[in-house]
């Protein structure tokens, strides 16, 4: 119930501030979910005994996220100043481990943010679209998978997820989500809209597994507790995070 209740209070907000609210509160918006799942983030990087990735993973992340287009040589001297800060570590056993885990989680979550940043400036309903695959595939996983799911998708990763609810999850993504393309993007030919569709959903599967992966190997059940029923923020976006790099993808090699 409280599950339901969340997403309840949620989806409407998200829908205003995707579609309707001014790019000021979009933006702020966009900054603070992305702070707050990269937060989430470095505790779980620091269950693996490296500490926590640093606050410099903040300044380099909002940067990223601010800036219209990022150079290659720009992601090169992230890396580069990890590793000078993390010079300053006592155990320099661990410099290596930490720089790889904070140039990651800069990546990772401002660098797939960034995506919804310039899929809500080519059309509002590219991030809109992009966002509902994840709610519509957890329906159809959790309906189908939760009392006929049999065949453990990854029981070492995620023990609950079956090829069942995989499945269905992809069905009925790629059902919703292509009539929501066909309906508010017409310009894109019905069998792109399919397998973008299905490839996108299976993307945000893979983000889904990933981050289940990343938390047993921190030894944690939840990023974090600020959504009820949910867990945090970055348990409730972890499908999100990879399938809008592959949306954004997408448009960048169709234009």
């Amino acid at each position: 119930m409280k599950r339901v209740l969340t997403a309840l209070a949620l989806i409407p907000i998200v829908v205003w501030v995707v579609m309707s609210s001014d790019w000021r509160v979009f933006l702020a918006v966009l900054l603070s979910v992305a702070c707050l799942c990269y937060r989430e983030y470095s505790q779980i990087a620091a269950g693996y005994g490296f500490g926590a990735p640093g606050v410099v993973g903040y300044g380099a992340g909002i940067l990223l996220l601010l800036s219209r287009d990022v150079p290659w040589i720009a992601l090169v001297g992230i890396a580069l100043v990890a590793l000078v800060m993390v010079m300053r570590d006592q155990d320099l056993a661990h410099a290596l481990p930490r720089a790889a885990l904070l140039v990651l989680g800069i990546l990772y979550i401002f660098g797939s943010w960034k995506c919804a940043r310039a899929l809500r400036e080519l059309d509002p309903h590219w991030l809109m679209y992009g966002l509902m695959l994840s709610w519509v595939g957890d329906i159809g996983a959790y309906y189908i998978g939760r009392p006929f799911g049999k065949h453990k998708l990854a029981p070492q990763v995620s023990p609950n997820k079956s090829w069942e609810g995989s499945i269905a999850s992809v069905f009925t993504s790629t059902l919703l989500g292509s009539l929501y393309l066909l309906r508010f993007l017409p310009h894109v030919p019905w069998w792109q809209a399919v397998a973008l569709t299905a490839a996108a959903n299976i993307a945000g599967q893979f983000g889904d597994l990933a981050e289940s992966a990343m938390k047993r190997g921190a030894h944690v059940k939840d990023s974090g507790a600020l959504l009820p029923g949910h867990g945090g923020f970055l348990d409730r976006v972890d499908s999100t995070l990879f399938a809008l790099p592959l949306i954004y993808a997408y448009l960048k090699l169709a234009a």
